[in-house]
C-alpha cells in the first residue's frame, strides 16, 4: 500500500467522469448560464452550444479534472476558451455570457 509524506495512507485516485456524466454536466452549466442571463436561446442553437462546450472539456479533459475543485480557474478558462465561440454562436455579448457563467457556477 502506498503512503503519503507523513506516512499516512494515499486515498484512491478517482478515475476521469464518463463521457455521459461530462456532458451532462456541461448541459446543466450551460442551462444555469442561459437561466442568469434571462434570455431565450433557440434549441438548435442550444445545442450547438452544449456540443462545443462538450468538446472543449473533452480536449482539456485531464486538465479540467485536475482544477475541479478550483471554480474561480475553471471559470477563467471558460472565460478564455468556450466564451468567445459560445457568443458568436448565440449572437450575445461574450462578457455578459462570461458574466453569467461564473455566476451560476460559482466562479
Amino acid at each position: 500500500m502506498q503512503h503519503g509524506p507523513h506516512g499516512q495512507k494515499e486515498k484512491h485516485q478517482q478515475a476521469l467522469p464518463s463521457a455521459r456524466k461530462i456532458r451532462r454536466t456541461c448541459n446543466k452549466e450551460l442551462y444555469r448560464t442561459v437561466k442568469k442571463l434571462g434570455i431565450w436561446i433557440p434549441a438548435d442553437k442550444l445545442e450547438q452550444g452544449e456540443q462545443l462546450y462538450f468538446r472543449k472539456v473533452a480536449s482539456n479533459l485531464i486538465w479540467v479534472f485536475e482544477n475541479g475543485n478550483n471554480r474561480k480557474k475553471l471559470a477563467d478558462w471558460f472565460e478564455e476558451a468556450v466564451a468567445p465561440e459560445l457568443a458568436d454562436l448565440w449572437e450575445i455579448d461574450k462578457s455578459k455570457l462570461s458574466a453569467a457563467f461564473r455566476s451560476s457556477f460559482g466562479g
